[in-house]
């Protein structure tokens, strides 16, 4: 229930999400998009140096989060951390997130030799992301909702082997899947615990790579690994958000039992069936606008598709964002209409339950 409704005062950014996620009464919708190239970019950094410097990450946050008000920002920049601090040899383009140059694990025998890395060492790509988390609650973390992040064990696997040999692995050797996702799932909750102590009330977690399993496998090879990342946040006092990017529409009732607070939903989902699966299980979601869609779209046009997703999630515990990343393309002017919806929204009249 939205407390525009009823007159309730405004309240602060980290509140509003927090409420809708707990299922609370809000002021209005929470705008909670995920910005990393386009945080970089209007900040006027490369990429690389975004992605790589955790003090920059945390300043290109907090300049989109006063520019557009929004209420909740992320650390959030490459899947590739824990590969780094694996000792896996990296690339760092200028214009694109770092990336794995070659496999880290390609048999059991490598498996066997991961360590595990310490996520707050000194000078390691963990800690960079964990100190850029710190930098962002210490700055507006009363007011606004900080998120650290990590990726789950099944996105880390495919990072370290590849995505195709990952799934090739899961085939010919399930028993080495399992052995490399139980040494990941170790180093992704220590991460997650960094990053909470770190001041962060809730981790992001991605888990793009799912979206290419059919529902058993990621019942089999993802989530038992996603609800043991979701019990150790909660042991710690924390919430997670899981991301999974794609066509998730087959496994959106398996993804609710991984024990996530609030949960993406990607533009290739119906959003319809989201509302349906998530409000059924009193779960807090959030999307599902076509981010890419905003590149040449009219400050209107992007008010109008914000404003249909939250038609369509209205009375649910629904978060406003796209589906995923908003691209640096996105003019300001198109960017600011979309942020505007909620409050719009809000203003609103409910809808009349009075008789003709």
């Amino acid at each position: 229930m939205l407390g525009a409704d009823i007159g309730l005062p405004a309240m602060t950014g980290k509140d509003r999400c927090l409420g809708t996620i707990k299922g609370a009464t809000v002021d209005r919708v929470p705008l909670f998009p995920l910005l990393m190239f386009f945080a970089a970019d209007r900040l006027g950094v490369s990429y690389r140096e975004f992605a790589t410097n955790g003090r920059v990450m945390a300043e290109a946050q907090l300049n989109v989060q006063d520019r557009f008000a929004l209420d909740a920002i992320t650390a959030c920049s490459d899947a590739f951390r824990v590969s780094a601090d694996l000792g896996g040899e990296m690339g760092f383009p200028e214009g694109h997130p770092p990336h794995l140059l070659r496999p880290l694990v390609s048999s059991a025998g490598d498996v066997a030799r991961l360590g595990r890395p310490d996520p707050t060492a000194p000078g390691s790509r963990m800690a960079d992301r964990t100190n850029a988390v710190n930098d962002m609650v210490r700055a507006v973390g009363e007011r606004c909702l900080v998120l650290g992040w990590v990726d789950m064990p099944f996105a880390e696997a495919a990072s370290v082997c590849g995505v195709q040999d990952f799934l090739m692995l899961m085939m010919d050797e399930p028993g080495t899947a399992h052995r490399l996702l139980e040494a990941l799932t170790d180093i992704v909750i220590d991460f997650a615990l960094a990053q909470l102590q770190a001041g962060a009330p809730m981790i992001g977690a991605g888990d793009a790579a799912a979206s290419l399993v059919s529902p058993a496998a990621y019942r089999e090879f993802a989530l038992p690994y996603e609800q043991r990342v979701c019990q150790a946040v909660h042991d710690a006092g924390g919430l997670v958000k899981l991301h999974i990017c794609g066509n998730t529409s087959a496994l959106l009732e398996d993804m609710a039992s991984s024990g996530a607070d609030l949960f993406n939903v990607d533009s290739m989902v119906d959003l319809s069936k989201a509302t349906t699966v998530y409000a059924a299980q009193r779960k807090a979601f959030k999307g599902n606008l076509n981010p890419v869609g905003l590149i040449g779209a009219s400050p209107d046009e992007a008010r109008r598709r914000a404003m249909a997703c939250l038609s369509t999630a209205r009375g649910s515990r629904f978060l406003l964002s796209a589906g995923c990343e908003i691209p640096s393309a996105v003019t300001d002017d198109v960017f600011r209409a979309f942020c505007s919806a909620p409050t719009e929204a809000a203003s609103d009249p409910p809808p009349s339950t009075a008789s003709p």
